[in-house]
């Protein structure tokens, strides 16, 4: 196993584990915040998704490139991220993953992947995924974060599952596809939810049909929240089009909440790397930056 690396600034102490640049740990004056995994239901804790979001029909797409043949959520996730950087005052590390022989195999690109993680202010923590392409073709991807959260809280006093609850900046409704078992996404069974509501109650049968993914969120804001203790974590992702909520089968302890530029093929989508929705197109020589911060209460 990697050495962790610890950050911390205010009342916040993360760590980051270098296998997949992988958040692993999240704590508000000690209280841990992050799932820690465990393989009964989930065995990770807050994945990078880079370069798709969710799957590949069969597991594979045609790129200008060649093809890409990957699993879930693609590839970052699976190699060691060198740490290039660390702040000072210990608030702040960054990793890099590079393309290799083994990456271009997956992914016939050229790239440089930076994950930021950074304590923003007293109770935060920011995100900032950096793509840069290094290579001489366009390049296609997505990004998201994965980041899950204990439900209810550790520590928590007479809390359940059921006691806790998604907030919106205002009452809306959003159109909200249906990810099969497969990894593929069904707009022709989408429902509305939230029903023109600020709020959305949890249960475990919540997620009887894997995420619940909104579109365009007012204010690019969502909070996860208990209605008992009114603790839990906001989630600010301006500049991600699209968040999933997720937990797993049956009655696991957790919440993902997941910011993406874009999102699983969907059954009505071709196979074409390129053409999948959300997927930025960078030219050579270009970066791409985005950032969503994480704030504990």
């Amino acid at each position: 196993m990697s050495e962790l690396v610890e950050i911390r600034g205010g009342r916040v102490a993360a760590a980051i584990d270098p296998l997949g640049a992988q958040l692993s740990s999240l704590q508000l004056e000690g209280r841990e915040y992050l799932w820690q995994g465990d393989p009964r239901f989930w065995a990770r804790r807050a994945p990078v998704l880079f370069p798709i979001v969710g799957s590949l029909r069969g597991g594979c797409a045609q790129s200008a490139a060649g093809p890409c043949k990957m699993g879930r959520h693609g590839i970052a996730r699976n190699f060691e991220h060198a740490v290039v950087e660390r702040a000072a005052d210990g608030s702040a590390a960054t990793f890099e993953l590079r393309d290799s022989a083994e990456t271009r195999a997956a992914y016939p690109y050229r790239f440089a992947l930076n994950m930021t993680y950074a304590v923003a202010g007293d109770a935060s923590l920011s995100q900032t995924f950096r793509v840069t392409n290094t290579g001489d073709v366009t390049l296609p991807f997505c990004v998201g974060g994965h980041p899950a959260f204990n439900v209810p809280l550790s520590g928590a006093q007479g809390e359940s599952f059921e006691d806790y609850e998604l907030r919106f900046a205002e009452p809306w409704t959003c159109s909200v596809p249906v990810i099969g078992p497969d990894g593929l996404m069904s707009w022709e069974d989408a429902f509305e939810c939230p029903l023109g509501a600020n709020a959305l109650p949890l249960t475990h049968a919540t997620f009887d049909h894997d995420a619940l993914m909104f579109s365009h969120v007012p204010g690019s804001t969502l909070t996860l929240a208990g209605t008992k203790s009114d603790h839990g974590v906001r989630m600010d992702f301006p500049g991600f089009d699209y968040i999933g909520v997720w937990s797993a089968a049956g009655d696991a302890p957790f919440v993902a909440l997941e910011p993406w530029t874009g999102h699983t093929t969907a059954d009505n989508e071709d196979d074409v790397f390129e053409h999948k929705a959300g997927m930025t197109l960078l030219e050579p020589g270009q970066t791409f930056e985005r950032t969503f911060t994480i704030t504990l209460f």
